[in-house]
């Protein structure tokens, strides 16, 4: 295969490792907000649960939680349903691999969805006492409090750590592997059994390098535009 042909099958596999990054930030980002405020809950059983799905969900290695997900059902309840969309989906639409997709999107929205609570529920409490009483002070809400003066602070506080989750996120795509999901690293290790080639699995990394690039400048940027909450 020339270099082109090489480039062409891994960019294949990589879209699918940009699909798996796009909706997990998409669905995994909003969902770790209700989970932060249930972990800072006055309710108790709802805090004491909260903070156990998270220590369990980020204490577990995320591998474990795809197969957790996709082999479970079907060995617990004796319905793969995953294999069922698979099935479905390959049959009516000629889409492969749709249910073991699904599975890996469920897994990593869930796991960054807990680490995401975690960083927005630090820097919610990192914000002092005082702000909230000046808010009652002026008349303002409780609602009103947190969307005009906590959130935008909370906002600034968070961009370098959600940064970091965020450049992880799209490294972390290729455990989707682990349940033959035809991501890049995927592709690549299916050149090197099938026609004999290893340069292609060292050349996933200049994908990676130049999306990576790309969403430092772009999280570098908004960290500057947010310049005018320091100090």
């Amino acid at each position: 295969m020339s270099f082109l042909e090489v480039t062409l099958f891994l960019w294949e596999g990589f879209k699918i490792s940009l699909l798996i990054f796009a909706v997990t930030l998409l669905c995994g980002a909003p969902l770790g907000l209700p989970i932060a405020f249930c972990s800072m809950s006055k309710f108790g059983p709802l805090k004491a649960l909260s903070k156990i799905v998270v220590w369990i969900v980020r204490g577990v290695p995320l591998m474990l939680q795809i197969f957790i997900i996709y082999y479970v059902p079907g060995l617990i309840f004796n319905f793969p349903m995953f294999s069922k969309i698979d099935i479905y989906m390959f049959v009516n639409y000629g889409i492969e691999d749709a249910g073991r997709v699904v599975a890996v999107l469920i897994a990593f929205t869930i796991n960054y969805a807990c680490y995401f609570s975690e960083i927005y529920r630090g820097g919610i409490e990192s914000i002092s006492y005082g702000q909230y009483e000046a808010g009652y002070v002026l008349g303002m809400t409780k609602s009103q409090i947190f969307r005009k003066i906590i959130l935008v602070q909370v906002v600034k506080r968070i961009v370098p750590p959600m940064s970091n989750e965020i450049i992880t996120l799209i490294k972390d795509t290729a455990l989707a592997n682990c349940i033959v999901v035809t991501e890049i690293i995927y592709q690549a290790k299916h050149l090197a059994a099938t026609k004999a080639l290893i340069w292609p699995l060292f050349f996933t990394g200049v994908f990676y390098l130049i999306f990576v690039g790309i969403l430092t400048i772009l999280l570098g940027k908004l960290e500057k535009k947010l310049d005018y909450f320091r100090g």
